[in-house]
């Protein structure tokens, strides 16, 4: 059964509706577009080159720089916030001025930015000024970059076109750092030269593509009607529908299933047509069967800063026990883990339930910290293989899911996600610094692991405690006419 097939639709709807949904540019029956493919490719090129001086961005203000450790953290604290928290305002700034525009304009900020880094290698205010500029330019761009990328795309593509992003992503992740290590240090002007021209060849790429919704765009949707095969049954045409053809639900009887929550596999929601409007019941519909719970913004927020703690603590865990070799390595194996596992998961990720989706994450992700917390080479390289599988399960779901459930435009719903991974993100910094220095003074770090697993642990149960909690109070009220 296709994971976007609404459960009990007649079996004989069901191909017609695949044929006119290769027409959509479903991605698991046809090619990807022209401008899929390219902006597949800038993303990997893009964080390519991010990901030259990012990670080594600690170093070069510290010593290079002369900026003292607190100075740095503070910086780099500011930094984040801006690229994560930025995200809820791009998206409306994605929605006004178009998704390409907004793009263009990211990809200029970000070009400005790198290029200020080369005389800024000499001054700290210019260099730390270069860095927020390259962080408001990635805070507009991805909102706009994931909201380009399902642009028109049918609901059946949007899990493999949002993990082909990844993917594309973390290749970038995984290859910049290595690439630029011989020249951090000896040759940063130099390396920041070669960021600069790459990120300006990228952004005169953007502006070949074309405008969304324009008949060519990324997901190739166009303004025509679709054309029914012969002897196919006829496909319901794109209007809204009234409130008089609007299903309803007898007073006192509980909702229909699946009427307000999306169908499994992150698909569109049952209260739309296919033109994505929505029916004059969808709000009440969506106040008897939301859960506060199991919010896609809530579970973002706490399934980043599950991740994070290991993303910003590893460093100083691993190198001393292991090596900054063997740590370099683990960090290259794990992105392309999810380079290669995110695509051939989405659809089973896609097809998981939500609360499913996150007794799974959390799962893997507690099991992970404890394995990394046994120690060993071998325990840190299982223990970060199991944190991808948490990663790809977790992110990919909760952006399918905010897609489902939002009524709003992607570039804001992508945007709101950015900000749900900021604030995790940054608890994560401030709670896990604290817990990591008790750790460390106590005399044991493994400890920190073991309380960051069982975070992760008692994570699901209290989302769900939360959605059950939520659900039966509504109950009686959804009977009252």
């Amino acid at each position: 059964m296709s994971p976007s097939r609404p459960k009990g639709a007649p079996e004989a709807g069901a191909r017609p509706a695949r044929r006119w949904r290769k027409g959509r540019g479903d991605t698991g029956r046809t090619p990807l577009s022209g401008a899929q493919r390219a902006l597949l490719a800038a993303s990997f090129l893009i964080t390519l080159g991010s990901f030259a001086v990012l990670p080594y961005m600690s170093v070069l203000l510290h010593r290079r720089l002369g900026l003292g450790l607190g100075a740095v953290g503070f910086v780099l604290a500011v930094a984040s916030l801006i690229q994560f928290a930025g995200g809820v305002v791009a998206g409306p700034v994605a929605g006004r001025i178009g998704l390409r525009r907004a793009m263009l304009l990211a990809l200029a900020l970000r070009t400005a930015g790198f290029a200020a880094f080369v005389p800024g290698l000499g001054s700290p205010a210019l260099a730390v000024g270069a860095l927020l500029l390259v962080s408001a330019g990635a805070a507009l761009y991805l909102p706009a970059n994931k909201a380009y990328l399902v642009d028109g795309a049918s609901d059946a593509a949007r899990p493999r076109l949002l993990s082909a992003s990844g993917s594309a992503f973390n290749a970038g992740m995984a290859l910049g750092p290595p690439a630029a290590a011989p020249l951090v240090m000896g040759s940063p002007g130099a390396l920041f030269a070669c960021v600069t021209v790459l990120f300006a060849l990228v952004g005169a790429g953007h502006a070949l593509l074309p405008r969304e919704g324009s008949g060519g765009g990324a997901g190739g949707r166009s303004t025509a009607a679709p054309q029914t095969p012969t002897g196919a049954l006829p496909t319901p045409p794109d209007t809204p529908l009234t409130p008089t053809a609007t299903p309803t639900t007898p007073a006192g009887a509980p909702p229909m299933p699946g009427a307000a929550l999306p169908a499994r596999g992150g698909g569109e929601r049952q209260d739309r047509v296919p033109g994505g409007a929505a029916t004059a019941a969808a709000p009440v519909r969506d106040r008897l069967t939301a859960s506060p719970g199991l919010s896609p913004f809530v579970v973002t927020v706490l399934s980043v800063y599950a991740f994070m703690f290991f993303q910003h603590y590893l460093a100083l865990y691993a190198v001393p026990r292991t090596s900054a070799g063997f740590y370099g390595a683990v960090l290259t194996g794990y992105a392309a883990l999810l380079v290669v596992a995110q695509p051939l998961l989405a659809e089973r990720v896609a097809a998981l339930g939500y609360p499913a989706a996150q007794w799974w994450g959390f799962g893997a992700m507690a099991a992970g910290m404890a394995a990394i917390g046994a120690g060993g080479h071998a325990g840190i390289a299982v223990g970060a293989a199991l944190l991808c599988l948490g990663e790809i399960v977790l992110f990919l779901k909760n952006d399918l899911e905010a897609l489902a459930r939002s009524t709003a435009a992607p570039a804001s719903v992508f945007g709101r996600q950015r900000l749900a991974a900021g604030i995790g993100a940054f608890g994560a910094a401030v709670v896990g610094g604290q817990l990591y220095g008790a750790a460390e003074a106590a005399g044991s770090a493994r400890g920190f692991w073991v309380a960051v697993g069982l975070q992760c642990l008692l994570l699901p149960v209290f989302l769900l405690f939360r959605r059950r909690t939520a659900r039966d109070p509504a109950e009686p009220r959804a009977a009252t006419p």
